[in-house]
C-alpha cells in the first residue's frame, strides 16, 4: 500500500504582505508553505519615521518606558542615553527563560511573518534593519529554537519571543537544514551578521502576542482540515449504517439559520447523492429516526464551523495588529504605553477551537461505536470483522477512539479564565492564550485519529453493503483510500492503518476534487 504524502512542497517566491491588510487566505499560506515572507516596502516610509522619533526620545531626558526607563516594576529606572544598546541585549537574554519542548519550525516561522506584519505597521520605533534582519531568517530557513513554555500570555509572549530576538543578535540557537546550532553559527552560514539592538527595538520584538497567535492560527487551520474530513466520515458512516438522508433536507435548515448548519448539511446532500446504498432502504425501513450521531451532523459540526469562523475573523484582526508596548503614534508625536500585548481574544479564540475539536471528536467517536456494535449498525457484522469471535475486528480501534475523545473533553477546559499575578503583581491579571493555543496542537492530533478510526469503520461498513454501491464522489473516497489501506479481511495491527487515515485526513488528501466542491469554506 502506498503512504499518503506529508510533505508540502516550498514555494520559491516570497509573500509580500502589506502590513495590517494581510488576509486569512495568505496567513494559511504562510502556514502551510513555509514561503519566505517580505515586508511590503511602502511600509518602510512609516517605519522610519518612527525609528527616528524613538532615537529623540532615547536622547532626550524626560522617561519614556521602554526607550530610556527599565521594563515592568523597573520602569522607574531612568538609562543613559549611552547605555541604550546594553540595555536591550540585557533585556534578550534575561528574557530567554522559555522551557519545554520547541516550537515546530512551521509555527517559528509563523510567528515570525506575523512579527514582521506588526512591526511593518510603523508603530513600533524599530529600523528597517530588523525587519531585513527577520526576513533573512525566512529566506535562509534559520529557525531560531523556541521553547514552547513560558509565557502567560499578557505583556506579550516575552520569553518565547526573546529566543527569536537572541538569535538576530547572534545569540541563542537556531535550527539549520536540521542541524542544531548557535544562533551565531546560524547567521554566519548564511552570511549575516548579528544586529546591535537600538533604543526599544529588543521591547519592540518580544512585546507582542505573535506566539500565542501563531499556535491559534496553526490550530484554527489544522482544525478546519480535520472538520471538513469530519463531513466527509460522517457522510461514508450514515451509508455504513444505511442512515436516512431525510434530516438533510434544505427546509430544515432553513428554518432554523444557522450558516454552518445549513452548509455542512448541503454537503452531505451532495457527497450521498446518487447512492445505491440510500436508494435501498427508502422504502420499507422499519427504523423511524437514526440515532443523534447521525441525525444531528448538520447541527453539530454546523455549530462547530460557526464557531471556527468567528475564531478566523478574531485572529485575522489580530495578526494585523500592533500590539507590542509603547506605542509610537508618530502623528501625534508621542510615545504611549497602553495594553495591545494583554492576549485576551486570542485566548478566546483558542478555548472556541477547543471546543469545536473536542465536539467534532465527540460525534464522530459516537458514530465509531455505533458502526462495530451489531444491535444498532443494522445488519453488519459485530466490530466489522467477517469472522467475529476469531476475529476482534476493530473493537480496540473503537476503544482508542473512546480514549482519545476523553482526553480531548479534558484538554477543552477553558484556559482564558485563568490568571495569575506575575512580575511583582505590575502585570496583575493574564489571558494564559498562549498555552490555551499551543494545546490545540495535541487536541488535533487526537481529532485526526478518532477521524481516522471512523474512517476505517465507515469503509469496512460499506464494504459489507456490496454489491449495492455508495455514491459516485464517495465511491471514489473509497477508492483513494483503499490505494492507501487494504480492506479488512482478517485481524491484523490496525495502529499502521489508523495513522494512515489520520495523516489523510490532517493533509486533506481525502477531500478529492469532487468532494472539495461540495465542502464549506472557511471563509464564507
Amino acid at each position: 500500500m502506498n503512504s499518503p504524502v506529508n510533505a508540502v512542497p516550498r514555494a520559491a517566491e516570497p509573500v509580500v504582505v502589506e502590513p495590517g491588510l494581510v488576509s486569512l487566505a495568505t496567513l494559511a499560506e504562510i502556514y502551510w508553505h513555509q514561503p519566505p515572507v517580505a515586508v511590503h516596502r511602502d511600509a518602510q516610509a512609516a517605519v522610519a519615521k518612527a525609528a527616528q522619533q524613538v532615537l529623540a526620545a532615547a536622547q532626550a531626558d524626560a522617561p519614556v518606558y521602554g526607550v530610556n526607563t527599565g521594563f515592568g516594576k523597573l520602569a522607574a529606572v531612568k538609562i543613559p542615553a549611552a547605555d541604550t544598546a546594553r540595555l536591550q541585549r540585557n533585556l534578550i537574554r534575561s528574557h530567554c527563560a522559555g522551557v519545554g519542548e520547541p516550537l515546530s519550525a512551521r509555527v517559528v516561522r509563523l510567528v515570525i511573518a506575523l512579527k514582521l506584519i506588526s512591526l511593518g505597521r510603523g508603530a513600533s520605533g524599530v529600523r528597517w534593519c530588523v525587519i531585513e534582519q527577520l526576513e533573512a531568517l525566512l529566506h535562509h530557513n534559520i529557525h531560531p529554537v523556541v521553547p514552547g513554555q513560558g509565557s502567560v500570555g499578557a505583556s506579550g509572549d516575552l520569553a518565547p519571543l526573546a529566543h527569536i530576538a537572541a538569535v538576530l543578535m547572534g545569540e541563542g540557537e537556531a535550527v539549520v537544514a536540521g542541524t542544531r546550532m548557535s544562533g551565531a553559527d546560524a547567521l554566519a552560514s548564511a552570511g549575516i551578521a548579528p544586529i546591535e539592538l537600538a533604543a526599544k527595538e529588543g521591547l519592540a520584538l518580544i512585546n507582542g502576542t505573535q506566539v500565542s497567535t501563531a499556535l491559534a492560527l496553526a490550530g484554527l487551520f489544522e482544525t478546519w482540515r480535520c472538520a471538513r474530513g469530519a463531513i466527509i466520515t460522517s457522510a461514508l458512516s450514515t451509508e455504513a449504517i444505511m442512515g436516512s438522508t431525510a434530516p438533510l433536507r434544505a427546509e430544515i435548515h432553513a428554518l432554523r439559520g444557522h450558516a454552518g448548519q445549513i452548509d455542512v448539511a448541503h454537503a452531505l446532500r451532495t457527497l450521498i447523492d446518487g447512492s445505491e446504498i440510500r436508494d435501498s432502504h427508502l422504502e420499507g425501513d422499519e427504523r423511524v429516526q437514526d440515532p443523534y450521531c447521525i441525525r444531528c451532523q448538520p447541527q453539530v459540526a454546523g455549530a462547530c464551523l460557526d464557531l471556527l469562523r468567528n475564531v478566523a475573523a478574531t485572529l485575522t484582526i489580530e495578526a494585523n495588529a500592533v500590539t507590542d508596548n509603547p506605542l509610537v503614534l508618530t502623528e501625534a508625536e508621542v510615545i504611549v504605553s497602553g495594553g495591545n500585548f494583554h492576549a485576551e481574544p486570542v485566548a478566546f479564540a483558542a478555548d472556541q477551537t477547543a471546543l469545536a475539536i473536542a465536539e467534532l471528536g465527540a460525534i464522530a467517536q459516537r458514530r465509531v461505536a455505533m458502526m462495530v456494535d451489531p444491535t444498532l449498525n443494522f445488519g453488519l457484522p459485530p466490530f466489522l470483522t467477517p469472522d467475529a469471535g476469531l476475529n476482534s475486528g476493530l473493537m480496540i480501534a473503537e476503544v482508542s477512539s473512546a480514549a482519545l475523545m476523553s482526553e480531548n473533553k479534558h484538554l477543552a477546559a477553558p484556559c482564558s479564565v485563568d490568571s495569575t499575578p506575575t512580575s511583582a503583581n505590575q502585570e496583575d491579571h493574564v489571558s494564559m492564550a498562549c498555552h490555551a493555543a499551543r494545546r490545540l496542537g495535541p487536541m488535533t492530533d487526537n481529532l485526526g485519529r478518532i477521524l481516522g478510526v471512523e474512517l476505517l469503520c465507515a469503509t469496512a461498513g460499506i464494504g459489507f453493503r456490496r454489491p449495492l454501491r455508495t455514491s459516485p464522489v464517495l465511491e471514489q473516497v473509497l477508492a483513494l483510500f483503499h490505494s492507501h489501506v487494504a480492506p479488512i479481511d482478517v485481524d491484523r495491527p490496525y495502529a499502521p492503518d489508523i495513522e494512515i487515515a489520520a495523516t489523510l485526513i490532517r493533509n486533506d488528501a481525502i477531500n478529492i476534487r469532487a468532494a472539495d466542491d461540495a465542502l464549506p469554506k472557511l471563509v464564507r
